[in-house]
């Protein structure tokens, strides 16, 4: 017990943590737990204080255990699953995890992006969807012992983008339809095939004669022979039928079992042929108007998510078969169809082969902000003159000329117009003319372009992320190399485990931007309330970032206007409010020019006012106001230099909402800086002595070798990676600005360039190009070593001149079989 808890040592009480403390491990495949290997103990402590989804397998038997965040992976698996083998854990989804958890125990990472997976792991089957990556776990020794997985299941996302698809899929096919039967034919097909079902049936109920009647249904596989029939409710059971009429969906398993069947069984067994039933009851104003059924030949647990494609399906076929009716109608009694149309909820507009306007419904003169003597008996284009030369014009005249049906998106926009997007439908009628229908689809419009947006707001922070991620992989990588060949002086070990710790605290700070982000806007954080002074929040700001000014050499000044002045806040959340604004203004604040803090009480807001000023490289004004937007960076060119992953900000808004609080932007333009300025409530009025500015004076601060040219703007990485190419023997020189690297490289002629591609001013794409200009570096070796390792990056490097692409952390063995074909 004492090893468990040195093992699992302030990771707090969590449920799986209980269960490694009350298992006897020793008749276990992992033994005792002192026993343990230390890299076995480090797995399970990192997995147990994760909070994402994870797991390890380790040893022969491939021992399974868990977090606490994978419990409800499990489901009913768990508590049993801890402790036992992985295989017999998962043994339904053997067969897909088996092959991806043979090569991570070959020594191969995998990453996996929704993968279907049929789990048992409720009590039933069902068909769940999952992201995850395995990697190898190793011994002291390098060997293979186990493997570890992050997961996250993607079931519902996956469910809803194939519901949106088969929507979309669904209107697309009832568009067209001419009558109710095509439409309740194609619709019951489609959702047939979608959900894997035998039978699907469109019942529609007279209330009177307690019957409903059958127009058209589907049958995966023989003649179906329900169509065109009428039976009585009653006949499927009494409780169904009131159920159904209460409008409320009705699942049976097996109506074999089901008690609100069992009785009635044979209607469902021999009458539709089959064994569990779906029924989604359409009530219109009280009344069951029809129902939709849907059934396998074998007991079929109906998943949340059948009944819910199902339901919508019902609701979008009884549309689709009352517009199919309605303009049917239309065509029959143009005269009486003006009522049908007007209850419709699209706009409908009846055009003459003179394009003379006919008629035109109450929903079309709404959306085309248009009055019915402004249309009827007009011509279309003298009404619509600003839709002419669009896409629904076009389609207008084409379905004139030739006849066939169309449909077109289009902005309207005019004089008059609403702005708005509208979706078009029309379709020729038997005099000459043609009918068409029009929907507003603004909102699902700007919902797809925030979407779009949302998506490459979240690749492109995936992207900086990784990049992020890599930069001090590559230093720390290096390092431990050195280490790792042993023949350093004392001095040389100080400086890599130096370096080692900080960029491992770089990491670390990276790590917990995420954290803090997560909890404060998922509502976690919890403000621990106290009066603060302003001198107090900005002394203590001040402490935190003052090494980075000094290693820029920046300018601070500090104007303090009433610094008694007190909220009542989190202290601590209000030093990292002001901090993180701090940070942001010093990394895009080039060096040796000036930041200022100001802070004064505003009597009339009743606010503390925290002003934050550089004169940094600024932004667009368009772009001011989204900078506090989660995953919001200003555009920046591809040597990322200042870093951070756009999070501060976004962590800055909340922490200040928190406090009841408001915080702006502002830039009068690009490179002309920026101003943020935070408002926090009062506490209490500042005193009377505060009234002057008492302005704080501005705090600033300061056979040969080969040889090898190092360029990289990361001071660490370049050091570390020098230090090890000098342990192999070779001649190095370093340089961490591409202008002054292209200088010596002239002068010094070396035999190979290792460049990083992010850097400032002239990136490594560039620096490359021109020393293949120079008659002196024409010939020299050049490797990208760069932290963008997407397939684009790697064919934009080497059109640009380089020889080798690699992805930081340098793989050693790889640079060295560089090198040595440049000897040989």
């Amino acid at each position: 017990m004492a090893d468990i808890l040195r093992i699992t040592a302030g990771l707090g009480d969590s449920e799986t943590r209980r269960l490694l403390g009350a298992r006897d491990w020793h008749a276990s495949p992992l033994g005792a737990p002192e026993s343990w290997p230390p890299e076995l103990a480090t797995a399970v402590s990192m997995a147990l204080s994760s909070t994402f989804p994870m797991f390890l397998a380790w040893g022969p038997e491939q021992v399974f255990l868990y977090n606490d965040a994978y419990i409800p992976v499990l489901g009913d698996k768990h508590p049993a699953a801890f402790g036992a083998a992985f295989q017999e854990v998962w043994w339904e989804i053997w067969h897909d995890l088996g092959p991806i958890a043979a090569r991570a125990l070959a020594n191969e990472s995998s990453f996996l992006e929704d993968m279907p997976l049929t789990m048992e792991r409720k009590g039933y089957t069902e068909q769940t969807y999952f992201t995850f990556s395995y990697s190898p776990l190793h011994d002291g020794e390098g060997r293979v012992m186990g493997l570890y997985c992050t997961c996250i299941e993607t079931t519902a996302r996956v469910v809803a983008e194939r519901r949106a698809a088969f929507e979309l899929a669904l209107s697309d096919a009832l568009r067209p339809m001419r009558s109710s039967e095509d439409a309740i034919g194609i619709a019951s097909s489609l959702l047939g095939r979608e959900l894997g079902v035998e039978r699907v049936m469109y019942g529609e109920v007279d209330d009177e004669r307690n019957t409903f009647f059958v127009p058209r249904d589907w049958k995966r596989s023989g003649t179906s022979n329900l169509s065109g029939n009428t039976f009585p409710i009653e006949a499927f059971g009494a409780e169904v039928a009131a159920t159904g009429r209460a409008g409320e969906v009705i699942a049976i398993t097996d109506v074999r079992a089901d008690p609100r069947t069992v009785q009635h069984q044979q209607a469902y067994l021999t009458a539709m042929g089959v064994t569990a039933s779906l029924l989604v009851p359409l009530v219109k104003s009280g009344r069951l108007l029809a129902f939709l059924a849907l059934g396998h030949t074998r007991p079929h647990r109906w998943s949340e998510a059948e009944i819910a494609l199902a339901r919508s399906m019902a609701e979008r076929l009884w549309t689709a078969v009352d517009l199919a009716r309605a303009q049917a109608a239309l065509r029959e009694e143009r005269d009486r169809g003006q009522l049908i149309l007007d209850s419709i909820a699209e706009g409908f507009v009846l055009i003459g082969a003179d394009w003379t306007v006919q008629q035109v419904n109450d929903e079309g003169l709404r959306l085309t902000n248009r009055r019915v003597d402004e249309v009827v008996g007009r011509h279309h284009w003298e009404v619509w003159p600003e839709a002419l030369d669009t896409p629904a014009g076009r389609m207008y005249n084409e379905v004139m000329a030739t006849r066939v049906p169309g449909r077109a998106e289009f902005q309207h926009i005019g004089p008059g117009a609403s702005g708005g997007w509208f979706e078009v439908r029309a379709y020729p009628v038997r005099d000459g003319g043609i009918v068409g229908f029009f929907l507003d689809i603004t909102e699902r419009k700007l919902a797809e372009g925030k979407l779009r947006e949302a998506d490459q707001r979240k690749d492109e922070f995936l992207a900086m992320l990784a990049h992020e991620l890599r930069n001090p992989l590559a230093p720390i990588s290096a390092a431990a190399d050195l280490l790792r060949i042993g023949r350093l002086d004392e001095q040389r070990v100080r400086q890599s485990s130096a370096i080692i710790g900080r960029q491992v605290r770089h990491m670390t700070s990276l790590v917990d931007d995420l954290l803090d982000v997560s909890r404060v806007t998922r509502g976690l954080v919890t403000l621990a309330r106290a009066p603060v002074a302003a001198r107090t929040i900005v002394d203590e700001a001040i402490e935190q970032v003052r090494p980075m000014f000094e290693a820029r050499r920046q300018h601070l000044q500090v104007t303090l206007s009433g610094p008694d002045a007190t909220v009542l806040g989190d202290k601590a959340r209000l030093v990292q409010v002001l901090a993180n604004l701090l940070n942001n203004a010093s990394k895009y604040t080039p060096e040796e020019r000036r930041i200022t803090i100001e802070t004064h009480a505003d009597e009339d807001k009743d606010a503390l006012v925290l002003t934050v000023r550089d004169e940094g490289i600024g932004m667009d004004r368009e772009l001011a106001p989204s900078v506090f937007d989660l995953f919001t960076q200003a555009k920046r060119s591809s040597d990322r230099s200042q870093g951070g992953l756009g999070l501060g900000l976004a962590l800055v808004k909340n922490l200040v909402e928190l406090h009841g609080g408001s915080v702006v932007c502002d830039s009068p333009g690009p490179g002309l800086g920026s101003t943020f300025t935070v408002l926090l409530p009062l506490m209490q009025q500042p005193g009377a002595h505060d009234g002057g500015g008492s302005a704080a004076g501005a705090v600033s601060a300061g056979g040969r070798p080969l040889r090898l040219l190092v360029v990289d703007d990361n001071v660490d990485a370049a050091a570390t990676l020098a230090m090890l190419l000098e342990a192999c023997g070779y001649e190095v020189m370093v340089e961490n600005d591409s202008l002054r690297a292209l200088e010596r490289a002239k002068k010094e002629c070396p035999d190979v360039a290792l460049l990083d591609i992010g850097l400032p001013e002239m990136d490594g794409n560039e620096l490359a190009r021109r020393l293949r200009l120079e008659p002196c570096t024409r010939p020299a070796l050049l490797v990208a070593i760069t932290g963008y390792g997407q397939e684009q990056d790697r064919r934009t490097a080497l059109e640009a001149g380089f020889d080798h692409h690699m992805v930081k952390p340098v793989d050693l063995d790889r640079l060295a079989a560089i090198l040595a074909s440049v000897q040989a």
